[in-house]
């Protein structure tokens, strides 16, 4: 005879990770490496970090969401800025300890310097050159109304 499930037993299922999330290596702290890439370019935009929950929530959203060390809180790409990432595809590397997040980038703007990328300066000689232009001001970047 087939037992009804119970308000706890559906609470545990509820709570439990998905296969996918346990293949990830995360590291000693929880974290793993997240590189956010402009689906249509191919650009990198940044490096954040995730744990757990936000790599659930980025697949649950579409929207990549990240953890901040500074802050020790999850922060949803574009909370402050406007400036989304919408989740086209979501990779793990061959190590599983990496996870490649293939976005469309809002605004096209991702660093918060008002600049397409975070990787912005280049190596020039020995000293560190920035390559690519500022789009929007950060003070205009934060003074908007959301």
């Amino acid at each position: 005879m087939k037992r009804k499930p119970t308000q706890r037993s559906r609470t545990k299922k509820r709570l439990a990770a998905p296969d996918w999330l346990e293949s990830v290596h995360w590291d000693r702290n929880g974290l793993v490496p997240a590189v956010a890439q402009d689906a249509h370019s191919g650009r990198v935009l940044t490096l954040a970090w995730m744990n757990r929950a936000a790599l659930s929530l980025t697949v649950a959203e579409g929207r990549a969401v990240y953890w901040s060390r500074s802050r020790r809180r999850l922060w949803r790409k574009g909370e402050e800025s406007g400036h989304a990432q919408w989740l086209e595809e979501l990779r793990l590397d061959c190590d599983r300890d990496a996870v490649l997040l293939r976005v469309r980038q809002e605004s096209g703007i991702a660093c918060h310097t008002g600049r397409e990328t975070c990787f912005f300066l280049r190596l020039e000689g020995d000293s560190w050159r920035e390559a690519d232009p500022v789009l929007m001001s950060p003070a205009a970047i934060y003074s908007r109304k959301k």
